[in-house]
């Protein structure tokens, strides 16, 4: 039987290529010199794609490849998919969600302490002999007790509210309409409200069309000069700017970030900043969850082949 042919995105760790390679045919398009001298050689044979949630397939790429079937997106996020495109083409969209929902809450949470309780300093003050020659590490801000808001109760969202619980904080969250599954937590419809009523703020959100730049200057100024912000969702859901103007006015608080726009090249205005903490987009980075997100990406691809419905459909 031949296999399908594949068009690979961006690089995987060597646990998925090798299986992806025995099911499939794959073409490496991140190899390729001149990938669209590349894309209109191979564009002809592809039935499916096989790419990561940053990179997505855009609309230049699906118009390439006349014999697309399905786009398996390796994460979450489908933003940097045309998802209009595909529905023209009547190209299947699958991701791989609850996978990697768990650790990207852990992450958040993880965040939010390592930030307020002041930890990438004071793990640097008993290292470097400040303790000795200075004394205790200044004081911080304690987590328990405190107002959490998230921002999109979906599936990442509400299990961060499930986390904060053990913080005995008072929860409030925000999406297009309440959740019947958290209705032990407030529901408030406007994001500047949910900030005005937040000590931390989670954003939790998918990204799109819609939610692109909702946490913007109103958002950020209604949090203020106490408030948090953290993001393990995508950056584009933020006004980069408004949020930098804010964190070094002092007009917030401070903000921990796993995703930033241009990633990873980041603007250099936050490595001046004390008042943030930055990550390397890696909320999902366990190894576990890796190797499940490479899974499901293949099984998406070979359920789609056999005639069987996604597991883990978008469109």
């Amino acid at each position: 039987m031949t296999k399908p042919d594949i068009l690979q995105v961006g690089p995987y760790p060597n646990w998925d290529q090798e299986p992806l390679e025995q099911a499939f045919n794959v073409h490496r398009y991140f190899e390729a010199p001149d990938k669209a001298a590349f894309l209109a050689k191979i564009g002809p044979v592809i039935r499916g794609i096989a790419t990561r949630g940053e990179l997505g397939a855009n609309r230049a790429m699906i118009e390439a490849c006349p014999k697309l079937e399905v786009v398996s997106v390796y994460g979450v996020g489908t933003d940097a998919v045309d998802l209009i495109a595909a529905r023209e083409h009547d190209v299947r969209v699958s991701n791989t969600p609850d996978v990697l929902t768990k650790d990207c809450a852990d992450l958040g949470v993880a965040m939010m302490i390592c930030l307020s309780r002041g930890m990438i300093g004071a793990e640097k003050w008993a290292r470097d002999g400040s303790w000795i020659e200075k004394g205790g590490y200044p004081l911080q801000r304690r987590v328990w007790g405190k107002r959490a808001g998230i921002l999109g109760l979906g599936r990442i969202g509400f299990e961060v509210g499930k986390r904060l619980e053990g913080f005995g904080m008072d929860i409030t969250y925000s999406s297009r309409t309440p959740k019947k599954d958290a209705a032990h937590w407030r529901y408030v419809a406007d994001p500047v409200e949910l900030a005005r009523e937040s000590d931390f703020l989670f954003v939790t959100l998918a990204a799109n069309a819609q939610t692109r730049h909702i946490v913007n200057g109103g958002v950020i100024a209604a949090l203020g000069s106490e408030g948090m912000l953290i993001n393990i969702s995508r950056a584009a859901n933020i006004d980069e700017e408004a949020l930098l103007a804010a964190l070094e006015t002092g007009k917030l608080g401070a903000a921990a970030l796993d995703v930033f726009e241009g990633e990873p090249r980041l603007n250099p205005r936050f490595l001046q900043l004390q008042n943030v903490l930055l990550q390397p987009h890696h909320a999902s980075g366990t190894l576990e969850t890796r190797k499940a997100m490479g899974q499901l990406l293949r099984d998406n691809l070979s359920a789609h082949f056999a005639g069987k419905p996604l597991l883990t459909p978008v469109i």
